[in-house]
């Protein structure tokens, strides 16, 4: 048996983390697709702006309603254009980010990353937030 710890660590080694610093950076540069993956409550307590709330529980099913895709009328459409993104995820501290990053890439997505450390490292470097 394996503790979500354990299991999470593993899943670390086989996805890509990014740090805050990086995300920083995509976010200045490129149009990237931010997915905040805490519960609702979480995400209005401060999230990153450009970010878009889609629960760990919901991501999956949530993912064509993202806004840079979801003018497309053919959800199909949809995942494509979202296919030639880059995703970043982000939760809390970085697990529920690295779960998810491994459910997108499951799902055919290569351009996924976690953020290691999640929404604790984007406030103890001092980046923006805003509230709801």
């Amino acid at each position: 048996m394996k503790s979500s710890e354990q299991y999470i660590a593993e899943l670390r080694q086989e996805i890509e983390e990014v740090t805050v610093d990086d995300l920083q950076v995509a976010l200045m540069q490129t149009e990237v697709v931010l997915i905040d993956v805490r519960e609702h409550e979480e995400f209005t307590r401060g999230h990153i702006a450009t970010a878009v709330n889609f629960p760990r529980g919901l991501l999956e099913m949530k993912l064509t309603e993202h806004p840079l895709v979801s003018h497309h009328c053919d959800p199909q459409l949809a995942l494509d254009d979202l296919a030639s993104r880059h995703i970043y995820l982000i939760c809390r501290s970085g697990g529920r980010s690295a779960l998810a990053a491994r459910s997108l890439e499951n799902m055919g997505h290569r351009q996924v990353f976690s953020v290691a450390g999640g929404m604790q490292a984007w406030q103890s470097q001092q980046y923006e937030i805003v509230h709801n």
